[in-house]
C-alpha cells in the first residue's frame, strides 16, 4: 500500500512563507505525476500546483503563479511547495496527491479524478 504524507502546514501572518513537503512511501515515486491541492472550508478540492514524473514540467493554479514553487527530489522520494507572500484566502487544507504514469515524464495531471494516492492533508492558516 503507497503512502503519501504531507507536513509542513501551520499558522503564517499573511506575506509569510511556508514550505510544505509531501513524502510517498513508494521507491518508484519518481514515474508518478504529483500535485498539490487544497480545500477551504465549505469549498470544493482544487489543484494548487502539478509536477510532472521529471520535474520538468509544472503547472500553477492561476492564483498562485508567482507566489507559489513546487519541485520534487525523486532521489528521496519527496515533493516540495514553497510558498510566500500568503493571503487570508490561501487558508485551506492542502493535500498531496500522486498517481503512476508509465512513460510518460511530461505529463501533468490536473484533475482530483487523475490521482491515485492521497494524503490525509496538512492544516494552512494564514492570519490576516
Amino acid at each position: 500500500q503507497v503512502r503519501v504524507i504531507e507536513s509542513g502546514g501551520g499558522l503564517v501572518q499573511a506575506g509569510g512563507s511556508l514550505r510544505l513537503s509531501c513524502a510517498v512511501s513508494d521507491r518508484t515515486s519518481s514515474t508518478y505525476t504529483m500535485a498539490w491541492f487544497r480545500q477551504a472550508l465549505g469549498k470544493e478540492r482544487e489543484v494548487v500546483a502539478a509536477i510532472s514524473s521529471s520535474g520538468e514540467i509544472t503547472y500553477y493554479a492561476d492564483s498562485n503563479k508567482g507566489r507559489f514553487t513546487i519541485s520534487r527530489d525523486n532521489a528521496e522520494n519527496l515533493m516540495y511547495l514553497e510558498m510566500s507572500s500568503l493571503k487570508p484566502e490561501d487558508t485551506a487544507v492542502y493535500f498531496c496527491a500522486a498517481t503512476p504514469v508509465l512513460d510518460a515524464p511530461t505529463y501533468i495531471f490536473k484533475r482530483l479524478d487523475d490521482y491515485y494516492y492521497w494524503g490525509q492533508g496538512t492544516q494552512v492558516t494564514v492570519s490576516s
